[in-house]
């Protein structure tokens, strides 16, 4: 055979992915942490964490291509390599890069046709949020918290994401740090930049609106004081795959499109 028939995905982007092109059949484990799609959950053995991986059960499945994410995985990798397995480690931080590894995992599979039509619609999704972006009379300042304790700020695609829809991400000058520790920020940065909007994704827990808005001096901030504190799931905006565009975008539009409302409603005297 050309092309791998017996994929393990130790992260959910791929698995995303290979179902989106029809190629779940090639599936044969899956990271116990995938959310999409939910059918995957239900079909494939789970073999991985996300730091960790069962790796006697990968090679008891004989698979000819293991694709992860991240430096964080490389632990993971090595030890597969070393078992004689091939593996592909992305480490996509930007939407570009999303694209990229889709483009990839197509031609790996002998799907490249596939793929290209997926990142076509992944990309007219984003023009068009681009257009609607156009016609907003003023761009929203928004922090977007990865973390709370210590506090962290939007990584890459988020920053990408907040810019497309319209927006204007507070800390841009950190989002291209790809370890979260280079984007530890102190509550009084926040207050100084006064966001518009709050958006909070806390990767592995739900985010608490209740807990931001009651710290120390940010009953001052424009999002606190007008309730533009709001969650965005991490499944649909943490994981650097479609889902990014398909959910992540199209809810980060539905926020500043709600404030640009609210904005306007103020300028007439409605509220």
């Amino acid at each position: 055979m050309r092309y791998p028939q017996r994929i393990v995905c130790l992260t959910t982007e791929p698995t995303e992915v290979l179902y989106l092109l029809g190629e779940q059949d090639r599936i044969v484990g899956i990271s116990g942490f995938t959310t999409r799609p939910a059918i995957a959950r239900r079909e494939k053995p789970k073999v991985a964490a996300f730091t960790s991986a069962k790796i006697d059960k990968i090679l008891e499945l004989k698979p000819d291509l293991v694709i992860g994410f991240s430096n964080l995985q490389a632990d993971i990798a090595a030890a597969l390599i070393r078992a004689g397995v091939e593996v592909h480690i992305f480490n996509q931080r930007s939407i570009a890069q999303v694209l990229n590894m889709i483009a990839t995992v197509g031609s790996l599979v002998g799907s490249s046709n596939k793929a290209a039509k997926l990142i076509a619609e992944l990309e007219d999704t984003m023009s068009q949020a681009r257009e609607t972006a156009r016609h907003l009379i003023t761009k929203p300042k928004i922090y977007f918290e990865e973390w709370d304790e210590p506090i962290i700020c939007s990584i890459r695609w988020a920053m990408e994401l907040i810019e497309i829809a319209g927006g204007v991400d507070c800390f841009p000058e950190l989002s291209h740090f790809h370890s979260a520790k280079d984007r530890v920020i102190q509550a009084n940065q926040v207050i100084a930049r006064q966001p518009d909007i709050i958006i909070g994704s806390w990767c592995g827990k739900k985010f608490q609106p209740g807990q931001v808005m009651a710290r120390e001096g940010w009953a001052d901030i424009p999002a606190v004081k007008n309730g533009f504190v709001r969650e965005i799931k991490s499944a649909d905006i943490l994981q650097p795959g479609p889902s990014l565009i398909t959910h992540g975008l199209k809810q980060v539009q539905a926020i500043i499109q709600e404030w640009s409302a609210t904005q306007t409603h103020r300028k007439i005297g409605v509220i």
